[in-house]
C-alpha cells in the first residue's frame, strides 16, 4: 500500500510537470512560432472523394513534384490504417512575405492514360488535401447567401463535355503576432494561465507569427505555355494572373501539358493559436444536432425509467409474497402458480455452446473497454481531430491491453458454467484472443485485396499487415492468456439452487420468444440512432466529429438501456418457465447491431447517393459488417452479465428447499 502511494505521488506530480510545461493544449503539434522570412512548407495527403470512399496518392495525379524528389512524412499507424499518406510538395511560403505570380512547373505533355485517369478522377469529385503547420488547406463557398466550409479543393470540374483543371491557388495564411520571443508566452483560458511554449528563433527579439489558418481557393486559369518556356520552379511568371474561381479556363487535353501557378497572402488574426481548429470544429447545423441529442437523452430517460420502476415493483413483489409465505404455503404455492420459482432447478442448467458464448461474453468486455477509455479520452482532449490517427492508434493500444480482461471474464465464466473445473481453459482463452480479431483479420484482408487491385493509398502495405499480425500475436494473444490464467485461478461463482439432472419441460408458448428477443434492440438503438447518423457522416461524408462529450453520455445511456432491456427479457421468459435465459440475454441487448446494420444499408442508399461502383458499396457493407460485429458484442455482453447478476442475486434472495 505504500509503495502504491508513493507511485501515485510520483505519477501526480509527472502529470503536473507535463501540464506546466506544455500547457492545456494537449491534442495536435505544439505551437511553432517563426520570424518574417522562415520557410513553410506544405505537404499533401492522399486525394480523397465522398464518390468512391478510395484515397489515392497526391503524386497518382500529374502534379508537381519537389525539386528534393518525394518523401513521406512520419506517420502513426492510426493514419496508415485511415488510407491517409502525407508526403511534401513544392509549395514553399515565407513568413509573412506576400508573394503572387509564382511559376511552379509545367507538367509533361499529358499522355493517354494521364488523361484518361484526371478525367476520371474529376468525374469521381476528387479532392486535393493540402497540410501547412498541421492545418489542412480549408475553402470557402458562398450558396444561397451562405458560407460553406469545405476541406481541401476539387481537382477539377467538368462544364458540359469539357474538363477542366484547378491550376493555380490563391493561398490565405492567417497568422497571430507574438512578441518577446525568447519568452514562453502566458495566455489566460478560462480562470486560469496557462503557459505556451514557443519554438523556433529563440535566440532572436523580432516578433514571432504562429500559423492560426490556412485557406485555399482554387482556379483554372489558361497559361502562355511559351511564356514558361525558360522559367525555373519559383520563378516570376511573365503578366499577372487574376483568380476568379467563377470562370474556368484551362481545359486539359491530351498531349498538351497543364501550367501550374500559385500566390500567397498573410494576413494577422485576432486567433488564438489554441483556437485555431474551430474553423474546423464548426459543424453547420450545429444547433439541431445538440438540441436532438438533448431530446434523445430525455425522452430515453424516462422510458428507462418507467421500465425500471415497473420491472423493480414486479421483481420486490413477487419476492416479498414469496417469503412471507411458510413452507406448507410454498409448496401449495408452486403445484399452483407457474413462474419463474418453478425453474429453480433448471435456471442454472449449461447452455448450448457454453464455450462460444464465454468467449463472445470475453471479447465483448474487450471491445467495451476500449470504447468507453477511447471516448473518455477523447472527451477529455487527448485525441482531438487536430492529431490525426491519434484515435485510431488509441483504440489499437487499448484494445491490445484489455485482452487481459477478456481472457479473464471469458475463463471464468467457463469455470462457473463447469462449477469450477479448470479443464478446457487454455482452448477456451485461446479462442478469445482469436475469436474477434480473426473475423475482423477475414474481413480487412478481403476489403485489402480490393483496395490493392484498385491502387489505393487506403490498402494496408504488406510491411503494416506483418506489423498488425506481430501486435497481435506478441501482444494481445499473451495478454488475453495472462488473464485467461488469472481467470483459472480466481474462484467461480457458486450457484445458489442446486441444477436437477433431468431438465424440466418447457411449456409452449404463445409467440416466438426469439421474436421478442430480436425486437428488444429497438430500444438501445433509440439511444444512439440521432448520434450515430453524425458519426456516419463522419467517416463517410469527410465531416470532423468532436462532441465527444455528448457520445461518451450516450455511451453511458446505451449500457443502462441495454442493461435493463436484458433484465426485462430474462424475466419475462423465467415468469413463462422458460429457463433457457443465458444466449436470449445476450442477444436481447445485441440485437441493436440489427437495427444499426439496417440503418447502415439506408444511409448507403439515401445518404451515399453519390457512391459509385461495387468496389465502393463492397468496402461500406464490409467495414460496417465489422463495425456492427463489434457492436452487438459489446451490448450483448452488458446485456448477459446484467441478466446474469440479476438471476443470481433473485434466486438467492428466496429459500428454497
Amino acid at each position: 500500500m505504500e509503495s502504491f502511494t508513493r507511485f501515485m505521488i510520483l505519477f501526480i506530480a509527472f502529470c503536473l510537470v507535463f501540464r506546466c510545461g506544455y500547457g492545456f493544449y494537449l491534442p495536435g503539434s505544439y505551437p511553432h512560432k517563426h520570424a518574417v522570412g522562415d520557410v513553410l512548407s506544405v505537404k499533401v495527403n492522399s486525394i480523397t472523394s465522398i464518390d468512391t470512399e478510395m484515397p489515392f496518392s497526391y503524386y497518382s495525379l500529374p502534379f508537381c513534384k519537389p525539386q528534393e524528389g518525394v518523401k513521406d512524412s512520419a506517420e502513426n499507424l492510426g493514419e496508415l490504417l485511415m488510407g491517409d499518406r502525407i508526403e511534401n510538395s513544392p509549395y514553399r511560403f515565407k513568413m509573412y512575405t506576400n508573394e503572387s505570380d509564382i511559376f511552379l512547373c509545367q507538367s509533361e505533355p499529358l499522355s493517354s492514360d494521364d488523361f484518361k485517369l484526371l478525367k476520371k478522377r474529376i468525374d469521381e469529385m476528387y479532392q486535393v488535401n493540402l497540410i501547412l503547420d498541421n492545418l489542412p488547406a480549408i475553402r470557402y463557398t458562398k450558396k444561397e447567401g451562405f458560407f460553406l466550409r469545405w476541406t481541401g479543393y476539387p481537382v477539377g470540374i467538368k462544364v458540359q463535355d469539357a474538363y477542366y483543371v484547378f491550376n493555380h491557388l490563391k493561398f490565405t495564411v492567417l497568422v497571430h503576432k507574438y512578441e518577446e520571443a525568447n519568452m514562453a508566452q502566458v495566455m489566460g483560458t478560462g480562470d486560469a494561465a496557462e503557459v505556451i511554449p514557443t519554438t523556433g528563433n529563440r535566440g532572436s527579439d523580432v516578433p514571432g507569427y504562429m500559423v492560426v489558418g490556412f485557406e485555399v481557393v482554387p482556379c483554372s486559369i489558361s497559361h502562355n505555355i511559351k511564356s514558361v518556356k525558360d522559367l525555373k520552379m519559383y520563378g516570376k511568371y511573365a503578366s499577372q494572373i487574376k483568380c476568379d474561381p467563377t470562370t474556368v479556363t484551362m481545359a486539359i487535353k491530351e498531349k498538351e501539358p497543364i501550367v501550374f501557378t500559385y500566390e500567397v497572402t498573410f494576413e494577422e488574426s485576432d486567433i488564438k493559436w489554441p483556437s485555431r481548429w474551430d474553423a474546423y470544429l464548426k459543424m453547420e447545423g450545429s444547433k439541431v444536432h445538440w438540441f436532438s441529442i438533448m431530446n434523445s437523452l430525455m425522452v430515453i430517460t424516462f422510458l428507462a425509467g418507467i421500465v425500471l420502476v415497473i420491472f423493480l415493483r414486479t421483481v420486490r413483489r413477487d419476492l416479498t409474497r414469496y417469503e412471507e409465505l411458510d413452507k406448507e404455503a410454498q409448496a401449495q404455492m408452486n403445484e399452483e402458480l407457474s413462474g419463474w420459482k418453478l425453474v429453480v432447478g433448471d435456471v442454472f442448467r449449461a447452455p448450448t455452446n457454453a464455450s462460444l458464448l464465454c468467449v463472445m461474453v470475453g471479447d465483448g468486455v474487450q471491445i467495451l473497454g476500449m470504447a468507453v477509455v477511447t471516448i473518455l479520452f477523447a472527451a477529455l482532449g487527448f485525441m482531438s481531430p487536430a492529431s490525426r490517427g491519434t484515435l485510431l492508434t488509441g483504440m489499437l493500444i487499448f484494445y491490445m491491453v484489455l485482452g487481459i480482461a477478456a481472457g479473464y471474464v471469458a475463463v471464468r465464466l467457463w469455470r462457473t458454467i463447469g462449477c469450477g473445473d479448470h479443464k478446457g481453459w487454455v482452448s477456451v482463452a485461446w479462442r478469445a484472443a482469436c475469436f474477434f480479431p480473426g473475423i475482423a483479420f477475414l474481413i480487412l484482408t478481403t476489403l485489402n485485396f480490393l483496395l490493392w487491385g484498385s491502387q489505393s493509398t487506403g490498402a494496408i502495405p504488406f510491411s503494416l499487415f506483418v506489423i498488425l499480425i506481430l501486435l497481435w500475436f506478441c501482444i494481445s494473444v499473451p495478454l488475453t492468456l495472462i488473464g485467461g490464467y488469472f481467470g483459472a485461478k480466481a474462484p467461480h461463482i457458486e450457484y445458489p439452487v442446486r441444477t436437477n439432472q433431468i431438465p424440466r419441460e418447457i411449456p409452449a408458448q404463445k409467440y416466438p420468444s426469439w421474436l421478442l428477443v430480436l425486437g428488444a434492440g429497438t430500444l438501445p438503438f433509440g439511444t444512439l440512432f440521432i448520434e450515430l447518423f453524425f458519426i456516419m457522416s463522419s467517416i463517410w461524408m469527410g465531416r470532423v466529429y468532436y462532441v465527444f462529450g455528448f457520445l461518451l453520455i450516450v455511451m453511458i445511456l446505451l449500457v443502462v438501456v441495454c442493461a435493463e432491456v436484458s433484465l426485462v427479457l430474462t424475466y419475462m421468459h423465467l415468469c413463462v418457465e422458460d429457463w433457457k435465459w443465458w444466449w436470449k440475454s445476450f442477444f436481447a441487448s445485441g440485437s441493436v447491431a440489427i437495427y444499426i446494420f439496417l440503418y447502415s444499408v439506408n444511409y448507403l442508399i439515401f445518404d451515399l447517393k453519390s457512391l459509385s461502383g461495387p468496389v465502393s458499396a463492397t468496402l461500406y457493407l464490409g467495414y460496417s459488417l465489422l463495425m456492427v460485429l463489434g457492436i452487438m458484442l459489446a451490448t450483448g455482453t452488458i446485456g448477459f452479465l446484467s441478466s446474469f447478476w440479476f438471476v443470481h442475486f433473485l434466486f438467492s434472495s428466496v429459500k428454497l428447499d
